[in-house]
């Protein structure tokens, strides 16, 4: 048990990163100087063009030192925003649609890298205004400024190569903080579920939280997932060789996901369904939705590429840094199943939040009896504002009465309270392939 003299004074020097506040709104301050300087810059090259008294040499000049200004005002936005978002508090900036890509990855060493290479490129400038201006530069001035530039290349290049194992170091400790990794399933007894041969997964099944030194009670194994277009056993993402740098991690958590086939968002076909909104998945792929807690639900006939995007969807949020669970709704069905049957079905929603991201796949394919129903209330239940959701479904939320019964009206509004409703519109993809191949 915690002290809680302890806990209150951590909780004390926690709060005194406020003090660093002020800090950023003089950073504001100084980029509001900067702009100032900008334009003073640039009306004097333009008075100086229009008199006719601007040479090539002085033109180059002034228009590096405006290049100069506004790429220390970059420097200056990257330290305030991505300085306050990591030290001080986070910024509400899920769903804007300028939210900046790096923002939602950023930390402490990427930061620092980012602003190691941002004075790389400040130096480069001024050391090309000295070449420009070679005639008025002594050599003494340009020795040193080609020796502190290339001291700037080989300490961002230190603190780049340095950050990479410092990133790896602290994703495997978030990883050992969470818990052991999800256990092979089991080829003995237990319920199992009938595979849809067009996107049935393996659910990897969890380690029982409490009472980690019991005999675990394993989840059901499901048979392997067949590739919707040739029928084959499909290669899964757990068969990707692993690759060696930086996105070893994100690759793991990939494998672990038990994602049926390896989807990517630059692979979707977006001319096949007749309609649907581009810039929310655009928005999606940032994978900000699941640091926001809020869910997706794809909506749309069979076959226009829901399944597609949930596991693109997927994939970017492990890139993200999110662990994530992939399986069709008659798959969770029988996992939850079998939790409730051995008694433990509160630990296994518990476990399962480790998972940031659950995507449910095929919802309505298969009407489910009161009992299921009710499982997948309670699985809805529990993450509401808790965690994510990706549904995949054939039908819109208010037909799902036909799937849950009873339970429908209370299932969807949690569902849809905060989520992102992306509903595809057209004919199956690959029955018009099929159908193409037939006509020829």
């Amino acid at each position: 048990m915690q002290n809680p003299t302890t806990t209150t004074l951590g909780y004390a020097l926690f709060a005194t990163r406020w003090l660093q506040a002020p800090l950023y709104f003089g950073l504001v301050a100084a980029q509001g100087v900067y702009v100032y300087k900008f334009f003073k810059e640039l009306w004097t090259l333009i008075l100086m063009c229009v008199s006719g008294h601007a040479t090539e040499t002085y033109v180059m000049l002034a228009v590096l030192k405006l290049v100069d200004v506004v790429m220390i005002a970059n420097l200056l936005i990257m330290v305030i925003v991505g300085g306050y978002e990591t030290f001080v508090s986070r910024i509400g900036l899920q769903g804007h649609r300028d939210q900046p890509e790096w923002l939602s990855h950023v930390n402490s060493n990427v930061l620092k890298v980012k602003l190691a290479t941002a004075i790389v490129g400040i130096s480069s400038v001024h050391l090309l205004q000295m070449f420009v201006d070679v005639h008025h530069t002594s050599r003494h001035a340009l020795l040193w400024g080609t020796v502190i530039h290339m001291a700037f290349i080989a300490s961002a290049a230190i603190l780049a190569y340095m950050s990479g194992p410092m990133v790896a170091h602290t994703d495997r400790g978030h990883a050992d903080r969470s818990g052991a990794a999800p256990a092979q399933a089991h080829h003995g007894g237990g319920p199992r579920t009938t595979p849809d041969p067009e996107t049935a997964a393996p659910v990897v099944p969890r380690q029982p939280g409490p009472g980690a030194d019991e005999a675990p009670v394993a989840a059901p194994a499901f048979p392997p997932r067949l590739d919707p277009e040739t029928g084959a056993e499909a290669v899964t993402a757990a068969a990707v060789p692993r690759r060696p740098g930086p996105d070893t991690d994100a690759e793991a958590r990939i494998r672990a996901a038990g994602f049926p086939a390896r989807k990517l968002l630059e692979d979707f076909d977006q001319q096949h369904p007749r309609g649907f909104d581009r810039d929310t998945v655009a928005r999606l792929g940032k994978a900000d939705f699941v640091a926001a807690r809020r869910n997706v639900v794809l909506v749309g006939p069979p076959g226009t590429g829901k399944t597609h995007l949930a596991i693109a969807l997927g994939v970017r949020a492990c890139q993200a840094g999110h662990r994530v669970q992939f399986a069709t709704a008659a798959e969770w069905a029988g996992r939850l199943a079998g939790a409730r049957a051995a008694g433990r079905l509160d630990e296994e929603l518990t476990a399962l939040d480790d998972h940031p991201l659950l995507i449910v796949d095929e919802v309505g394919y298969t009407p489910f009896d009161a009992a299921t129903a009710g499982l997948f209330f309670r699985l809805v239940a529990h993450r509401y504002e808790r965690a994510s959701l990706i549904v995949t479904s054939d039908r819109p939320l208010g037909r799902w009465d036909e799937v849950f019964g009873p339970s429908a009206p209370a299932l969807t509004d949690r569902l849809a309270h905060h989520a992102d409703l992306v509903r595809l519109e057209g004919d199956s993809y690959r029955t018009r392939r099929a159908t193409s191949a037939w006509a020829d």
